[in-house]
């Protein structure tokens, strides 16, 4: 089974396969504008080179990375990069590209945007039809969280699950496609700041978390809705205050 987004980026471990090294390395460096967009990108033969892999391993990247949008073949002219419109950035790999590559608070307002979007309103369905099993679960998750033993890892992951188990138990199946959204955020949450070091800050995210879990309890949906948003919009000020403080110190 693979590893999941966040696990990868928490134990650091490269990518395994030549493919997905190439994939990693090529989508990093057009995220990054080093390849910018409508340039085009390098021959065969000499990105071939660059990565040292066959020329098929090669094709085969870039056909992986034409289906998320980024880049596009042309009949005698090589392959060009496509705008940052035509990008698919519900995919997991580009939102994390952008996070490796930096990011800015523009970016991190419209994922945010996104999160509220999708998130409250998946908090608003899961107290309409989560069952008891399901709300029981996300209440251990919630609890959960607040162990004071948490290292920034293991609260990522406890609450990266607790975030999918609201996506789960909403009942929409549509919803769970954002599930690679909302992992990609919370790694760049992970990656950039980290209630673990905050004085109680791991408490606070606890009781943050219960809030969504009680309200789904109750099957308030309004309450539930704005429980979310409140966590999202907390993990949004605590992203944009690590920048600030990036900035300063530049």
């Amino acid at each position: 089974m693979n590893k999941s987004l966040l696990e990868t980026v928490i134990s650091g471990t490269p990518k395994r396969t030549s493919h997905a090294q190439v994939v990693d390395q090529l989508g990093k460096a057009i995220v990054s504008g080093e390849f910018p967009v409508g340039s085009i990108l390098p021959g065969d033969p000499d990105l071939a080179m660059r990565f040292r892999v066959s020329r098929t391993v090669l094709r085969e990247a870039m056909k992986t990375l034409a289906a998320k949008g980024m880049i596009v073949p042309r009949a005698r002219i090589g392959t060009r990069v496509n705008p940052r419109k035509e990008w698919n950035l519900f995919d997991s790999d580009i939102l994390t590209w952008h996070f490796a590559c930096g990011v800015d608070e523009d970016f991190l307002y419209h994922l945010s945007e996104v999160r509220l979007a999708f998130e409250t309103h998946a908090a608003a369905l899961a107290a309409r039809n989560a069952s008891d099993a399901e709300i029981a679960g996300m209440m251990r998750l919630a609890v959960a969280m607040g162990d004071a033993d948490h290292t920034p890892e293991s609260l990522a992951t406890a609450d990266l699950k607790f975030h999918l188990s609201v996506i789960e138990a909403s009942g929409n199946p549509f919803l769970r496609t954002v599930g690679g959204l909302i992992e990609a955020a919370l790694v760049g949450v992970f990656k950039l700041s980290s209630p673990t070091a905050e004085k109680g800050g791991i408490d606070e995210v606890a009781r943050n978390h219960i809030r969504i879990v009680e309200a789904v309890g109750k099957r308030d949906e309004a309450t539930a809705r704005l429980a979310m948003e409140h966590v999202i919009k907390v993990g949004r000020a605590r992203i944009r205050q690590a920048l600030s403080g990036s900035v300063a110190k530049a």
